[in-house]
C-alpha cells in the first residue's frame, strides 16, 4: 500500500534550502533538524522534489 504524502531522506539532504525557497505554499522550513514540512499547508505539488539537487525528497500523490 502506498500512502499519499511527503518524505525526506535526512541522510541525503544537504540542508541547502533550495526546496524551501521554491515552495509556493511556504510549507517547508529549514531548522536545526533539517527540512520540516507543514503537512497542513503542503498541497503535494512536487516542486520541492524536482528542485532538490540530490533527490532527497519524494512526493507521492497516489493512494
Amino acid at each position: 500500500m502506498i500512502i499519499m504524502g511527503w518524505n525526506i531522506n535526512k541522510n541525503k539532504c544537504l540542508r541547502c534550502g533550495a526546496c524551501v525557497s521554491v515552495c509556493p505554499k511556504i510549507a517547508l522550513e529549514l531548522s536545526e533538524h533539517g527540512i520540516e514540512n507543514n503537512k497542513n499547508l503542503c498541497n503535494l505539488c512536487g516542486i520541492c522534489e524536482k528542485i532538490c539537487p540530490v533527490g532527497a525528497i519524494k512526493v507521492n500523490k497516489n493512494a
